[in-house]
């Protein structure tokens, strides 16, 4: 092998590469028919359990696994502003990604999106918060409008 320069072409010998670790060589995992008859017990078990889940998310609302992920990303920046020192930038992620569901969503998710429409403002309100309490001027959260200019849901 050679490399090329202003000057000419030059030789370039290479070290050669050593053998793999033994950590480093992957070992192709073992068939269902290489398994012990405990083993394949344990199997058939855990893709029993797995096909009841799969069952069971399949018979819920969407709306309410959307619902329970989108109070996941409340809950993701609740703890990054609660964080000392707080992790604004990432706080905005979570806000932002909370918000996008929500507006792109709406209407569609259940009971809970008056819940959820409440916990995101109070998010926006407690970022705002926090930021101040830092003395920073931190990246703020997308929205189409502030945390203090946003509806109240008022269906109660």
């Amino acid at each position: 092998m050679s490399l090329w320069t202003p000057d000419g072409e030059r030789p370039i010998r290479r070290e050669p590469e050593p053998p793999p670790a033994a950590a480093d060589v992957v070992e192709e995992a073992p068939g269902f028919d290489d398994l012990s008859t405990e083993e394949q017990a344990q199997a058939a078990q855990m893709a029993a359990e797995m096909a009841e889940a799969r069952q069971q998310i399949a018979e819920t609302p969407a709306s309410l696994i959307v619902a329970n992920h989108v109070m996941g990303l409340y809950e993701l920046a609740a703890i990054h502003l609660s964080n000392q020192p707080p992790k604004l930038s990432e706080a905005a992620v979570a806000i932002d990604a909370m918000g996008a569901v929500l507006e792109a969503l709406p209407g569609r998710l259940g009971e809970n999106e008056s819940v959820l429409r409440d916990a995101i403002q109070q998010l926006r309100l407690a970022y705002v918060e926090v930021s101040n309490q830092a003395g920073t001027t931190p990246p703020t959260p997308s929205s189409s409008e502030t945390a203090a200019e946003q509806p109240v849901d008022e269906e109660d």
